[in-house]
């Protein structure tokens, strides 16, 4: 077997890559020194900006395999025959930190999965947890300079976080999620996966329904306490990392069921909370779960930048069968992920292996550009329509329309009759056992009781009374003792 010879970029052999060309023995570098300058360039340039949310990730390949009809909700071809598999491929993530933070803190997870369909490529951008802090999109960029890094100290600062928070009521659900048991997962295959956003799927008969999506772990929910999280993160930051590779390299594949709530579209305007809010469940009473199917991770990733760092996911990337609902937090990201990936990526991120269509091709017209590797050649026309057999529209919907109505402007969200900031938060608590009730209560005091600012901490107070006046008082108490202290 022939030795393979090592190469430039531009493909001619390398005599040395020991030693760098010098002018005479110990004499200074020579600029002519085409392969070193090669390195070191290339070397400066193999970072690409980090993600400014969810920068920290592990991902893995798998499949879905349909296990129960759903035919009459979705005309989704992935989701149409029972027993039918999809590969799929999913990046967990924690949100606020930087790509060298540890993985194990109180944070949310991301939960972005890429099914690679025979009709396209569906992304399902979701979290660990049903519901998110704020409603409105318009916040998003304000709520994660809160919760990032100060720009004098360079770490996060009880006081942003929770100044903010005073000032967002509708995040009091959220919080309680956070601060409460399961705020720490003890690795990505020990939690819950959910759409969390409200989506819409049609049928064949072109019927509407909006659906929530929630993926339980079949390996059984586990947590950590904060106490827990800091020891594991001094033995490794990367727990959660070591912890998915190791299992799949073993052959034990974790595996987590889908169910979908399922509201008739005609039935969400006059539902009691309005079902477009982020901040808000529905209650399983209202919409039980329907089990879909299940999905499996069963492959690691061979490059962990290249497919998981380079990885995108863009929750327009819809097809036949499913689409978008009126909330509005789901309106702003179906603009801003996908423009973050060409901002990150360049403008043809979706020719890369992880993100390219498996089972189809992609056909448009779209070429050129930064790192183009797909522009055409004399006879592919650039334009549309054409008389070349060039690629056309279907003039089939991906999904029903959605009927508006009234004047444009800045406008709250419509009230439901039972829609309030606090209501499901103080719900939340009081399903909650005595143990999960002191740890919930420390866990918040814990980061309240260091904010400065009085002002802030009684408006904070104030969200948790209004949730359960239990729940306010005892957190208060646990304030005022830690700042006694």
């Amino acid at each position: 077997m022939s030795k393979r010879v090592l190469t430039t970029e531009s493909g001619a052999p390398v005599a040395d890559n020991q030693n760098s060309a010098t002018a005479g023995v110990g004499g200074p570098i020579l600029l002519q020194d085409q392969h070193l300058l090669e390195k070191l360039a290339r070397f400066n340039r193999e970072r690409i900006p980090e993600r400014v949310v969810h920068a920290r990730g592990s991902g893995a390949y798998g499949y879905f395999e349909v296990t129960d009809d759903v035919t009459a909700y979705t005309k989704a071809d992935f989701l149409g025959e029972v027993g039918k598999k999809t590969e799929t491929f999913i990046r967990f993530s924690t949100v606020a930190d930087s790509l060298g933070g540890a993985d194990a803190v109180r944070d949310p997870r991301g939960f972005a999965l890429k099914f690679y369909t025979e009709e396209g490529n569906y992304d399902l951008v979701g979290n660990n947890t049903p519901v998110f802090f704020i409603k409105d999109p318009i916040k998003f960029p304000d709520f994660i300079h809160s919760q990032k890094r100060d720009p004098f100290t360079g770490k996060q600062e009880a006081d942003n976080v929770w100044d903010f928070w005073a000032h967002a009521p509708e995040a009091t659900h959220q919080i309680t999620w956070l601060m409460g048991d399961r705020g720490i997962p003890a690795s990505y295959r020990h939690m819950n996966g959910y759409g969390s956003h409200t989506y819409q799927w049609t049928n064949e008969a072109g019927e509407a329904f909006f659906v929530k999506y929630h993926f339980k772990t079949n390996q059984g929910i586990r947590s950590l306490s904060g106490e827990q999280a800091a020891e594991l993160v001094g033995k490794d930051a990367n727990s959660h990392q070591t912890d998915l590779l190791q299992a799949i390299e073993r052959g034990v594949n974790p595996s987590w069921t889908l169910y979908v709530q399922v509201m008739p579209a005609a039935e969400a305007a006059e539902y009691r909370f309005n079902p477009f809010d982020l901040t808000k469940v529905w209650p399983h009473s209202d919409y039980p779960l329907q089990r879909v199917g299940r999905l499996v991770l069963d492959r690691n990733p061979e490059n962990v930048f290249a497919e998981v760092e380079q990885a995108a996911f863009s929750p327009n990337n819809f097809v036949p069968g499913i689409g978008p609902s009126p909330d509005k937090m789901l309106q702003g990201r179906l603009f801003a992920y996908a423009d973050a990936h060409r901002y990150r990526l360049g403008v043809n991120h979706t020719l890369l292996p992880v993100n390219a269509p498996k089972a189809t091709t992609a056909e448009n017209y779209g070429r050129d550009g930064f790192m183009a590797t797909r522009n055409g050649s004399r006879h592919d026309k650039n334009y549309e329509p054409n008389s070349y057999q060039g690629p056309a529209q279907t003039d089939a919907a991906l999904s029903a329309p959605l009927a508006i109505h009234g004047w444009t402007g800045t406008h709250e969200a419509p009230a439901h009759t039972k829609d309030d900031d606090f209501f499901q938060a103080g719900e939340l608590y009081r399903l909650m056992s005595a143990e999960e009730k002191n740890r919930l209560i420390a866990n918040i005091a814990g980061g309240l009781s260091q904010v400065s600012r009085e002002d802030v901490i009684e408006k904070n107070l104030a969200h948790f009374a209004a949730a359960d006046a239990e729940y306010g008082k005892r957190v208060a108490e646990a304030v005022r003792a830690l700042r006694e202290d």
